[in-house]
């Protein structure tokens, strides 16, 4: 069985070759894989927290959290499991953990994402719901998706 390792890091903290790895990523599902044409570095990284799960040293999966910015919400996106790591739960992992690290530091904040529709359930299991109608984002249909704060608070 293989034994998955979690790491958070901000940008600064990275190695350049963690980097690579976290944009190769990215770009080869969502913009290869998925055929969309879009900026994926898109200035945001910079100030977002990186959750990686690792497999020894190769990256099995990746989302980033970006902290709220004035009265608006925790935001959770560009989450994406490797190819040949996928039917090991890590989809459930990525978003347990950034739900418990955005609940941690941002516990009077709603967290939010922009998800693909057909992952509505998904989403779903961790207390997201929909808060937009169904749009098309790079020709893929999304919906935005809130969680509350667990303490009740609302911005």
């Amino acid at each position: 069985m293989t034994q998955f390792a979690s790491r958070w890091n901000e940008i600064d903290d990275l190695t350049p070759r963690a980097l690579y790895a976290i944009l190769k990523l990215r770009m080869d599902v969502f913009i290869v894989e998925q055929n969309c044409a879009f900026a994926e570095i898109d200035g945001k990284d910079i100030g977002a927290f990186h959750l990686s799960i690792l497999d020894g040293e190769e990256l099995a999966a990746t989302l980033r959290v970006l902290p709220p910015e004035e009265n608006e919400a925790v935001k959770i996106g560009r989450v994406v499991v490797a190819p040949n790591y996928r039917g090991y739960k890590l989809g459930q992992r990525l978003m347990q953990e950034a739900v418990d690290f955005a609940q941690a530091r941002f516990p009077d904040q709603p967290v939010e994402l922009g998800g693909q529709s057909h992952l509505q359930k998904f989403y779903g299991s961790f207390g997201f719901v929909a808060i937009s109608e169904e749009y098309l984002e790079d020709g893929i249909p999304h919906i935005d998706m809130r969680l509350e704060p667990a303490n009740g608070a609302s911005v």
